[in-house]
């Protein structure tokens, strides 16, 4: 019975309907309900990539004539909103897809070590495609951790699909005890014969939990901030390259600090310190001084100690309305070997 209502008829068949008065409309199909005694409608299909979508109902007061020009009119203002419906179809299910990317991508848990604790934090950006390309991970490399964190240019299913192929390298890297300019090196060659059409940043530490050792490279991320343990807060100074997929030939320079037990290292991305009219230096000095403030484990008893000092580095991203860009921290601190003085 549906076939012959006109709404279905004109998404069926692709053609506008247009009936003058009410009378010409029971007329035309009789026995349907009608919800007014007076006026016009017109039925217009919403086609969209060559196939129909939907239908729009307009209709109007009073009886009235549909002119040819008023009919096109008509006919190509449904073709737009048929074409904002099948971009918006389209935006909700690539988001979707890149949300589920990027959550099997992530890591659900870090990998514990019996000298080093850990913490990640990610939040999607409010605008936009709200899903981007940052990452971290925490990956065994030897007798020694590997902490990274990067970020693949743009949003959407792209940026998530390049994030997983660089984050699946740089672990492959990892496992295998390369040092962290190899790393950098190897990752830049693959995206750049990838050529995505992207770039990334990435920052990657090669510490030894006993002994505090790191080493360290970076292709165009922002430098990572140390808080020691008598509470004074760094950027580190690690001389980097450029960014991942540029240059295949690019040199990433190694760099070898110390961490020490009770210190926390922390490595983030641009969305945590960039704002729009803001030097993203001044932003960099703000999440050293807030470390300064909240970055102290030790005072706080339990192994999840430093979990608590992640959220409250995010905190005021969290609540924020106006996130243009995703964000991706991590948190590392050596904890003293058992029976070693605090």
């Amino acid at each position: 019975p549906d076939a012959r209502l006109p709404g279905v008829e004109t998404l069926t068949s692709g053609r506008p309907l247009f009936f003058d008065s009410m009378h010409d409309l029971a007329a035309a199909y009789p026995g349907i309900p009608l919800d007014a005694t007076e006026g016009a409608r017109a039925f217009l299909p919403l086609i969209a990539s060559g196939r129909p979508v939907g239908s729009c109902i307009l209709g109007f007061d009073r009886a009235r004539g549909f002119s040819t020009e008023e009919r096109s009119v008509l006919t190509a203002l449904a073709g737009l909103i048929a074409h904002a419906m099948e971009k918006a179809r389209r935006y909700e299910s690539e988001t979707a897809l890149a949300r589920g990317l990027q959550g099997v991508l992530l890591p659900r848990r870090l990998p514990a070590h019996p000298l080093l604790e850990t913490a990640g934090r990610y939040l999607p950006g409010t605008q936009g495609m709200e899903v981007g390309g940052d990452w971290y991970d925490v990956v065994a490399s030897g007798d020694c951790m590997a902490l990274v964190i990067g970020d693949v240019q743009g949003h959407g299913v792209q940026a998530a699909a390049t994030m997983g192929q660089l984050r699946s390298a740089v672990r492959a890297f990892a496992l295998g005890d390369r040092p962290p300019d190899e790393v950098m090196s190897g990752v830049n060659h693959l995206l750049a014969d990838l050529d995505p059409g992207l770039f990334a940043s990435c920052c990657y530490i090669r510490l030894d939990p006993a002994t505090g050792r790191a080493l360290a490279s970076r292709a165009g991320h922002p430098p990572p901030l140390l808080r020691h343990p008598d509470g004074r807060t760094e950027a580190l100074d690690l001389p980097g390259g450029v960014v991942l997929g540029v240059d295949p030939g690019a040199p990433y320079p190694l760099t070898e600090f110390r961490v020490e037990p009770g210190a926390v290292l922390a490595l983030y991305t641009d969305g945590l310190v960039e704002r729009p009219g803001s030097d993203i230096d001044d932003g960099i000095t703000a999440l050293r001084l807030a470390l300064a403030r909240v970055g102290a484990p030790a005072a706080r008893p339990g192994r999840r100690a430093l979990a608590g000092v992640a959220d409250r580095l995010v905190v005021a991203s969290r609540h924020a309305t106006d996130r243009a860009d995703d964000i991706a921290l991590l948190l590392a601190t050596r904890r003293p070997r058992p029976g070693s003085p605090r």
